[in-house]
């Protein structure tokens, strides 16, 4: 399979498996919307997460993850935009908070919005892009074929397990939030959800 053996597949599969189930911006993006917006948009929001991981697939493919990884400046630029936009995210979310009167999930979240928002989360964590230029070419074995071939298609595994995967969240809390009716439990979450950007942010800011 262009290049790549069933045994290395898989133990790329276990590998990457291992690597999602440690929470993290995406992750919580996620599931802050699909709790607060509803199932539709914690789905959205997965989207857009799997198109910054496409994207960053794509620059480690055309090599620009490696000039980015190899640049300490540019590099902590896009560590310390990435712990800002995370920060301002959280406050927004403490702000509004207490904005739902009930347990349902509140109206006006715009998918265009939840996208976009994803989107921009993955593509300014600079740990994709290390993950990228340090993980992903791990598995290739240029001894067994075209080794941007290869690299294609473990990319295109990993978003595509992971876009599963917060889809499957997404799903699951905009249903939890859906059947949620008492509104001090869900400003509660809000909150959670709110101090959870804040405190990764500064994990991201301060964090090696």
């Amino acid at each position: 399979m262009l290049g790549l053996s069933i045994a290395a597949l898989a133990g790329y599969l276990a590998a990457i498996v291992v690597l999602m189930v440690t929470p993290g911006p995406d992750m919580m993006f996620v599931l802050a919307n699909a709790t607060r917006y509803g199932t539709r948009a914690g789905v959205v929001a997965a989207l857009g997460v799997a198109a910054g991981e496409a994207v960053h697939i794509a620059a480690v493919v055309c090599g620009l993850a490696a000039v980015i990884s190899a640049s300490p400046v540019l590099f902590t630029v896009i560590r310390w935009v990435g712990a800002a936009y995370l920060i301002i995210l959280g406050v927004r979310a403490l702000r509004g908070a207490g904005a739902a009167p009930t347990g349902k999930p509140e109206q006006g979240g715009s998918s265009g919005r939840a996208f976009l928002r994803g989107l921009v989360t993955n593509l300014l964590n600079p740990k994709m892009i290390l993950f990228s230029v340090a993980f992903l070419p791990q598995f290739v074995d240029p001894a067994q074929g075209n080794a941007t071939a290869q690299l294609v298609l473990l990319g295109a595994v990993f978003v595509a397990v992971q876009l599963a995967v917060d889809i499957a969240l997404g799903v699951g809390a905009g249903r939890l939030g859906s059947r949620m009716t008492d509104g001090r439990w869900s400003r509660r979450i809000n909150r959670i959800c709110a101090a959870a950007f804040v405190a990764l942010g500064v994990r991201l800011a301060f964090g090696s």
